[in-house]
């Protein structure tokens, strides 16, 4: 039987203007809520950013945290990711302890997850991959074996899921079928 998830991905949709990732992460503060992830970049439109918050669902309730965003002036639309609905991805870089004995096993398990080696050094190499959050869980267990020397992770990013039903066919006259 399925669980069910322990998160979920809020797409919070701000005006691009300073102090209001200060002011969203305040509220959290405040409310003791607890953010699993968080990711900000400008949108499709200059005039707004989207910032990706991932919640932890059995600690805080979403429409808590929804209704506390709505009421911060910024704030302009709010999409609740539910995982089963959406495509997550993620950023991971890690530097690993990889000398002569151990490279070539490190080097195969990056190809085995479409990964790639971004700097090489004598004893050592940064690998880089992307992926769904829990391959890259997966690939960190992996490496831990080998030796972790850094290892950054960007937080996830997520978007709806696309319609699977498949378009109406058009006729030459460009009218739907």
């Amino acid at each position: 039987m399925p669980t069910s998830p322990t998160h979920q991905t809020l797409s919070v949709l701000v005006e691009n203007r300073s102090g209001v990732l200060a002011r969203i992460s305040g509220m959290f503060a405040r409310r003791g809520f607890n953010i699993i992830s968080l990711a900000v970049a400008p949108s499709d439109d200059e005039r707004f950013s989207r910032i990706n918050i991932v919640i932890d669902v059995e600690e805080t309730s979403v429409e808590q945290i929804t209704k506390q965003l709505f009421k911060l002036v910024h704030v302009v639309k709010i999409t609740e990711l539910h995982p089963s609905e959406a495509v997550e991805r993620e950023l991971l870089m890690a530097t690993v302890a990889a000398g002569a004995d151990e490279r070539g096993r490190v080097i195969e398990v990056v190809g085995i997850f479409e990964g790639k080696i971004v700097d090489v050094g004598s004893a050592q190499l940064t690998v880089m991959l992307a992926g769904e959050p829990d391959r890259l869980d997966d690939f960190e267990d992996l490496m831990r074996p080998y030796g972790i020397v850094e290892l950054q992770r960007t937080g996830r990013v997520a978007l709806p899921k696309l319609d699977r039903q498949a378009a109406p066919r058009l006729r030459a006259t460009g009218k739907a079928s």
